[in-house]
């Protein structure tokens, strides 16, 4: 007897393929660098940005990729086990960024470009980061046309520009560098140290100013107190001179 399709098993979308996020550290910093400055540039927007996570195109189906880097436009931010694209509205990532580990094949990049374009990608980067080296993507009529020259170049969507000279650079809209996670706490420590310094200067300030309006206010008591000790002597003056008869205030 058939099982009930009520009482069917429903299916599992593995959150993990097993296979490891990076296969070296040039990998990794630039998979960091690319999801971390994409999400800061995106913040505050309906933008989902992620990095190595499962994408599961359609419902009932386990074929997935882990793009190195996805944004999903007209998606919130925020957690996912896996980007299963029936439960985001049926939006489609519209850009994926893949970075080169050795042990990719030339075959298995062909195939990713396919499976993007079959699957509604409208820009597709490929990273080299030992060549260094960008090549890119972006939907036309036909399909995910390939960018070339790829020397210079700014992402439609995104904004980004990429740069390639003696070394290959990625620029946000306004022109700050892509950074790395260590130069991101570079930064974070050398602006904690720049608004130290200030404080400090600061207190310094705030002290010597204190301390000069602390001698202001004990000069203008000694004053205060001569006057008084000048007054006093005056009086004492005008007492004794009356009392030997002479009065003080006579012309």
């Amino acid at each position: 007897m058939s099982t009930p399709a009520s009482a069917a098993t429903p299916l599992v979308y593995p959150d993990s393929d097993g296979q490891p996020t990076a296969d070296n550290t040039l990998q990794w910093d630039w998979m960091v660098k690319i999801v971390g400055e994409l999400r800061e540039l995106l913040a505050g927007q309906q933008v989902f940005v992620a990095g190595d996570l499962l994408w599961y195109p359609t419902e009932g189906n386990l074929d997935r990729q882990a793009p190195d880097t996805l944004v999903a436009f007209c998606r919130p931010p925020g957690y996912r086990g896996s980007y299963k694209q029936w439960e985001e509205g049926g939006v489609a990532p519209q850009v994926v960024f893949e970075v080169l580990s050795p042990s990719n094949t030339q075959d298995e990049m062909r195939r990713k470009l396919r499976w993007y374009e079959k699957h509604g990608v409208e820009e597709y980067y490929l990273i080299d980061p030992y060549m260094s080296r960008a090549y890119g993507w972006v939907r036309d009529d036909t399909g995910l046309a390939g960018v070339a020259p790829f020397d210079e170049f700014v992402s439609p969507r995104l904004g980004i520009r990429f740069v390639r000279d003696d070394e290959l650079r990625l620029f946000t809209p306004d022109g700050r560098k892509f950074r790395t996670r260590e130069d991101r706490i570079r930064e974070i420590v050398e602006e904690l140290e720049g608004t130290a310094e200030e404080l400090r200067k600061t207190t310094l300030a705030f002290g010597e100013e204190r301390e000069r309006a602390a001698e202001a206010r004990r000069e203008a008591d000694e004053a205060a107190a001569k006057l008084e000790r000048e007054r006093a002597a005056k009086e004492q003056l005008r007492v004794k001179l009356r009392a030997a008869g002479i009065d003080p205030d006579a012309a």
